[in-house]
């Protein structure tokens, strides 16, 4: 994601990067180049010149800090600009419902009423992924422990009705872990109906919230009909609905990858509905930005959580600050820990640390390792969120399927050959090459990787602590602290000097 604009910030930047001093032409130099960098992203004329007219002025009033490239401060100066582009850090007040809209995940920015249950009405136009977008925040909050109803709405599209339920089928599956209910409500019938007379769809929302009142499901997502433009027909049934059932929460799902098109339709939207939230469709395909760099600075509504692929669990609450770190190339680590947590426990990881160190993994457990790997996501976007890589991963083509053929070779053993690699033998490794269609060259490589693996991990065993705690300190740090931690491990080598952040702690020298 974003990857045109990054390119185009760390081009614009290393302009300033290593300069001795700030000064009014080099600033309006680079600017020049980030002005440039926001319109090709779709980012609206207006929103661009006044983005880039805060930072040059304050870059030009700032004095230089101590033993700091000034180029750094720059930088800096345009992270925090970025975030407040974005949405800027919502304070959490104290009688927040949601306990911080940012904090911990997407269920985090659904409130809790009492009585409940919560009315999460979704809106959007055709085609945004709006029933999918259903389906992963009730996937989201199942796995938050909260029972969840869906309510099929959209009675425009009638394959939606469907669509819904088969969601609410996977939600509510063993396959998808959590310790709440998800329940559903759809009338198929009521699509026959739908057009000939006015009210079909309020009805029916009606009753979605008498089942899920039923049902004592602590939150109702209303999926509502869409159109594949804005009318005003459209906007009638919408209100209607609206006044029914008196959502909590108007969430308006946009897709990220028409740009500026997607920012009209918010803007539209909100005039007519009053939304409280944006969900980003499609954010991890867009390269270029311009929905996020915008939506928030049109409609003066924030975005709550951004689609990430096209798996139930590919939903992300939306963090400013992360993002913008990400666009100008210095990972989002935080992000990274929170992924590793969501599917392995700190008492799993230290368990394996210490099998690591007394070199006891076993094949059984670098598979369970690869699958919870896999949930996280693509390994390209994943290593994207270290500080200094996702620039040297943008023209590198990473085979994911490597993953299935590793996955099917340790599969083809015997569990006493996954328990004791050092007996697989040339025999042994063409009968497991034989059963999962690989070469037994293929079945070498796995085992003297694993070998590798397990060898690395008794040099740094040891350190008393786990993985997830080393992570959970990596995350703490500062992206520059980050770049030096993991280099000094030899984990990613050199490191982008242009995205290194200035530490407060230094004292100001004036500006020549």
């Amino acid at each position: 994601m974003f990857g045109n604009l990054s390119d185009k910030f760390e081009s614009a930047l290393r302009k300033v990067s290593g300069k001795g001093k700030i000064s009014e032409g080099n600033i309006a130099e680079a600017m020049e180049d980030v002005r440039e960098a926001l319109l090709e992203a779709d980012v609206d004329y207006e929103i661009a010149e006044a983005f880039v007219g805060r930072v040059s002025q304050e870059a030009v009033g700032t004095e230089v800090l101590e033993s700091v490239d000034p180029g750094q401060q720059i930088i800096q100066i345009v992270h925090e600009e970025l975030v407040r582009l974005l949405g800027g850090e919502e304070a959490v007040k104290d009688d927040d419902p949601t306990g911080g809209l940012q904090a911990g995940g997407p269920a985090d920015a659904i409130p809790r009423v009492s009585p409940g249950p919560t009315v999460v009405m979704v809106a959007g136009l055709q085609g945004s992924g709006k029933t999918t977008t259903c389906g992963k925040l009730a996937a989201a909050l199942k796995k938050q422990g909260r029972s969840v109803t869906l309510g099929a709405a959209d009675l425009q599209r009638p394959a939606a009705v469907t669509q819904l339920r088969v969601l609410s089928e996977q939600v509510g599956s063993d396959a998808c872990p959590g310790t709440g209910e998800v329940f559903f409500h759809g009338e198929p019938d009521a699509c026959a109906a739908y057009g000939e007379a006015v009210g079909v769809a309020v009805e029916v929302a009606k009753r979605a919230l008498a089942a899920a009142r039923a049902h004592k499901a602590d939150v109702l997502i209303l999926d509502t009909a869409g159109r594949l433009h804005l009318n005003d027909e459209l906007m009638k049934e919408l209100k209607r609905v609206e006044r029914a059932v008196g959502p909590h929460q108007v969430l308006l799902v946009l897709d990220a990858m028409t740009g500026q098109d997607a920012v009209n339709s918010a803007e539209a939207f909100d005039k007519q509905l009053e939304i409280d939230g944006v969900v980003l469709t499609k954010f991890d395909s867009d390269t270029r930005g311009g929905a996020a760099l915008s939506v928030r600075e049109v409609t003066g509504k924030p975005i709550r959580f951004v689609g990430t692929g096209e798996t139930l669990d590919a939903l992300e609450g939306f963090h400013p600050r992360r993002i913008a770190g990400r666009i100008l190339g210095m990972g989002d680590v935080v992000s990274l820990v929170e992924k590793a947590q969501a599917e392995v426990s700190e008492e799993e990881a230290t368990r394996l640390q210490d099998k690591l160190a007394a070199g006891e993994m076993t094949m059984e457990d670098f598979l369970k390792q690869l699958k919870a790997l896999r949930r996280m996501g693509s390994m390209k976007s994943l290593l994207g969120m270290l500080p200094g890589v996702g620039s040297q991963l943008k023209n590198l083509d990473l085979d994911e399927g490597r993953i299935d053929r590793t996955e099917a070779i340790i599969n083809s053993m015997s569990t006493t050959e996954r328990r004791k690699v050092k007996i697989l033998d040339n025999s042994r490794r063409r009968r497991i090459a034989k059963g999962c269609g690989q070469e037994p060259a293929d079945v070498s490589q796995l085992v003297k990787g694993f070998e590798m693996v397990s060898q690395m991990g008794q040099l740094m065993g040891g350190g008393g602590t786990g993985m997830m705690g080393k992570m959970k300190a990596l995350s703490q740090m500062g992206p520059a602290a980050q770049r030096a931690a993991l280099a000094g491990g030899g984990g990613v080598g050199k490191t982008r000097g242009s995205t290194k952040m200035p530490s407060p702690k230094y004292k100001k020298r004036k500006k020549r």
